[in-house]
Formats: C-alpha cells, structure tokens, sequence
C-alpha cells in the first residue's frame, strides 16, 4: 500500500504510481468537453429540432415553438433540468473534479495543492447536495421523453417505424437506465430503513432497493451510454430536419 500514497511535498502530479494514471482522465476531458460544447452549440441554434414526428431530445418539452414571446433558442427554457441531474450526479462529480479541476487529478496523485479543502460543504459545491431533488426533475422530463418516442411511432395517425423512431427508443432506454440507477433513487426506496424484514411494505422495498442496487452497479455505464445516445439522437435530427440525409422507414 506504501506505492500508492500520495508524495506529501512535492509538486502536482507527483505520485509513487508507476503506471499511466492520466490515462483514464483523457477520455472524460474529451467526450465530456466535447458534448459540453456540442450541446452549448445545439440549445443556442434553436433550428433543425424538429421533423415530421422526431423532436430533439435537447428540445423536450417543446415550450413555445412560435416563439411568440421568447425571442431565444427553446432549449433554453428546459435546459437546467437535464443539465442540473447530470451536473450533480455522484459520478459525473467525479469524473469532472479530476479531468477539468485536477482536484486531485487521480488517485495517490498530487493535487494542485496551496488552498483549504472544503469538500462540498461551501459555496458553489454544496449546491451539488442537491442532486436528490434534481432527480425528481428527471423524471419528469424522462415522462416527456417517453411521450416522444411513443409519438415517433406515429405518422400521420398510422402506426410506422423509421431509424430515428428506433434511435429514439433506444435513447429514453437507456436514460431511464441511468435515471433509475441512480443512487438518490437507491435511499429512496431503502436507505433510510434499519429493518426490512419488520413489515411487509419494509420487505417490499428491500425488493426494490435491491434490484436498484443491481443497476446501481453499472451506473457508469449507463452514465455515458446515455450520454453518447442523447447526443447522438439530437444528430440524427438535426440531420434529417436540415435535409443533410434523408429518414429510413422501415416500416
């Protein structure tokens, strides 16, 4: 365990770690920074959101199309919602704090050093504490989000399927994978509880924190899983709504 202390002294990055550790922070700067700066482009474009039954997942709910008194992108109107859950969750925290703050930048390294940690208990940080309620958030937009993927199904009153209804589909899948993993969800449903098997409805949770807790487990995944559909679907109609390729109807 002496290996992997982290050299009290020294200069930033300095560690007893023999192997690549900035290796696992390149991938965070990069597809996170780079959704960051895709989706900071997409909610100020305020076009190519919307085609036949495909809305954009980054416009979801649409509120005020006409822009009858919003003289700005849509998106902006919904945009703290799905920024706030993410931003907030245990996870991405992390991920974040070590790829953009170096905070430390991986584990037994160096930090940037010269300044009183604080943890999450001062401002801004501790605003991240309220990524509970973020999620109550969610899942009011994964309710709008399943609306339009049932939606895209429907063309002109009839049932059919395109590519973009299936890539849809798959979207809110997987963000409802990453929603109900999440860990506020798992104290929800049974972190408060001393006792499950005392009553029936505490035996019943224990049912369902367990299965919350065998999501919880592959949270990461379905953390950038979610993260790569999301923007991957706004893509796709942005594409199609623009005219740059044109919709598969399969059926």
């Amino acid at each position: 365990m002496a290996e992997l202390q982290i050299v009290d002294g020294h200069s930033f990055g300095a560690t007893k770690r023999h192997d690549s550790w900035w290796v696992e922070i390149l991938p965070v700067v990069i597809v996170l920074g780079g959704f960051g700066a895709y989706a900071t482009f997409r909610a100020f474009e305020g076009k190519f959101y919307e085609w036949g039954p495909y809305l954009s997942p980054f416009y979801s709910p649409l509120i005020d199309a006409g822009h009858t008194w919003w003289k700005f992108s849509p998106a902006l109107l919904i945009l703290a919602g799905p920024l706030g859950f993410r931003a907030t969750c245990y996870y991405y925290r992390k991920a974040y704090y070590r790829a953009f703050f170096l905070d430390p930048p991986a584990c037994a390294v160096n930090d940037r050093g010269g300044h009183n940690y604080k943890g999450e208990t001062a401002f801004p940080l501790i605003l991240q504490n309220i990524h509970r309620y973020f999620f109550y958030v969610a899942l009011i937009f994964l309710c709008f989000l399943w609306y339009d993927a049932i939606k895209s199904f429907m063309w002109d009153g009839r049932f059919g399927v395109g590519l973009g209804s299936l890539i849809m589909l798959a979207n809110v899948v997987l963000l409802s994978l990453y929603s109900f993993s999440c860990h506020s969800l798992r104290h929800l449903i049974g972190g408060k509880l001393d006792c499950f098997s005392c009553s029936q409805s505490s035996h019943l949770r224990y049912k369902g924190w367990k299965g919350v807790s065998a999501l919880n487990e592959n949270h990461m995944l379905f953390a950038w899983l979610s993260l790569f559909s999301v923007g991957l679907t706004d893509l796709y109609i942005r594409l199609v709504s623009s005219g740059a390729i044109t919709d598969m109807k399969i059926l």
